[in-house]
């Protein structure tokens, strides 16, 4: 399981011209799920994502995380992290779960993230606009597999 978590200051996600999903401070959560993840990495992606210190106290280091700031997440489901671009100029997502299995692992993602903060989601497999301003900018790249 792969996120790209960028701290927001705010962030929404659109559905045709709808907003689905909108977050003050917090993070913008960019999920993609590999064929091989299971809630083992829905819980230790979770855990890290909660508690990785990457707001700043008053002297401006990192030494808050989500949670101590009262953040917020806003989680949007994106395959295209899993593309593989070894060969030609087409990506292959071979490694990326089947759809029904990974909206699954998404759901249980989101559910176990709500236990510890003020959560909002886009929706699973639908075109989505996706605005996020980011703070910092501060983004992190989390894979479940190295954690």
């Amino acid at each position: 399981m792969i996120a790209v978590v960028q701290k927001v200051l705010h962030s929404k996600v659109e559905v045709g011209s709808k907003v689905v999903g909108e977050i003050g401070k917090g993070v913008n959560i960019l999920l993609g799920v590999e064929k091989e993840d299971s809630i083992n990495d829905v819980k230790k992606l979770v855990d890290k994502i909660v508690n990785l210190r990457m707001f700043e106290d008053e002297n401006g280091k990192m030494n808050f995380s989500l949670m101590d700031v009262n953040g917020e997440a806003l989680v949007v489901s994106q395959f295209t992290l899993l593309a593989n671009l070894k060969k030609g100029r087409r990506p292959s997502f071979e490694n990326a779960a089947n759809p029904d299995i990974a909206k699954e692992l998404y759901q249980e993602f989101v559910k176990e993230i709500s236990k510890f903060v003020k959560t909002q989601t886009g929706i699973f497999g639908a075109d989505m606009k996706v605005f996020i301003l980011n703070d910092g900018p501060v983004t992190f790249i989390i894979n479940s597999k190295e954690l």
